[in-house]
């Protein structure tokens, strides 16, 4: 079995199996739909457009969907519209040139968008982030096309292989558990890693449609386990949002095959479901 290692959306990406050459370029072609911070991406020609309904490609239209099922799935709580809020928090480049703030510029409401077919519906100023949903769509598309047996994308796994297994590590890098995946989607989330200051707050990545403002959770990192690396990735944000009721929220959720929180004070718990590796 083969094994290439590359970077690409902002992140290291692991690939095996036996057509693995081809994988880097799939990576390639999906970060430049899919870029926020690429002026050329077909993202960023769809986010300056003005009208309210615009033809995507299919691609794009694909992902688009499926983001959508999954704020549907997620109540709203995963939403790619809150782009505008990232940028207004000051995340508005790549994270290495991301800078502390003294304080934040005025933030705009969460977008309103839908897909029809591959038409894109917006409200006025609408500014869509897909971040780890393209990232983990991609490393799905990558597996489901036979290009990879598994695909390992800043920690969004997607495995077509029965003995697969996962080490889930905490913010701090030490091992919180060795689980087995099989075949599916694991995706780790976590407010630690992409930090920078806005004033008096601790800014991060992920932003709570509910506040418009960047997660405040006791939970430091949430893992899921889904069908898919994708469904996996908005799991995984949204138990890390839900906070204190997480794991309890993930339990409801069919889609979720189980989740696994790394608590403010380090302690590690985690819902039924899960199988140990040694």
């Amino acid at each position: 079995m083969n094994r290439v290692e590359f970077g690409a959306m902002g992140t290291r990406v692991t690939a095996v199996g036996q057509r693995v050459e081809r994988v880097a370029r799939v990576f390639a072609d999906a970060e430049a739909v899919f870029s926020r911070f690429d002026t050329s991406s077909e993202l960023s020609a769809l986010n300056a457009d003005l009208r309210y309904e615009v033809e995507v490609s299919p691609q794009l239209a694909t992902c688009l969907r499926a983001a959508a099922d999954l704020r549907r799935r997620t109540g709203g709580l995963i939403d790619p519209a809150v782009g505008g809020t990232l940028i207004d928090w000051g995340y508005d480049r790549t994270f290495a040139e991301v800078a502390d703030r003294s304080c934040v510029t005025p933030v705009r409401p969460v977008g309103r968008w839908s897909i029809t077919g591959n038409v894109v519906h917006r409200a006025p100023g609408t500014r869509l982030d897909l971040g780890g949903i393209a990232k983990g769509w991609t490393a799905d598309q990558a597996v489901e096309s036979g290009l990879a047996d598994m695909v390992s994308a800043g920690g969004d796994v997607r495995s077509n292989l029965d003995e697969a297994s996962a080490v889930i590590e905490d913010p701090w890098g030490h091992i919180a558990a060795r689980v087995r995946l099989g075949r599916g989607g694991l995706a780790t989330s976590s407010s630690t890693r992409r930090r920078w200051k806005v004033g008096d707050v601790d800014a991060n990545h992920i932003i709570d449609p509910r506040r418009l403002g960047p997660a405040v959770s006791p939970i430091f990192s949430a893992t899921a386990t889904a069908a898919t690396a994708t469904a996996a990735e908005a799991g995984a944000k949204a138990v890390l949002l839900h906070g204190e009721h997480g794991l309890v929220w993930a339990e409801k959720q069919e889609w979720i095959n189980a989740a696994l929180v790394v608590w403010h004070d380090g302690s590690v718990y985690a819902t039924t479901g899960w199988e140990m590796a040694a």
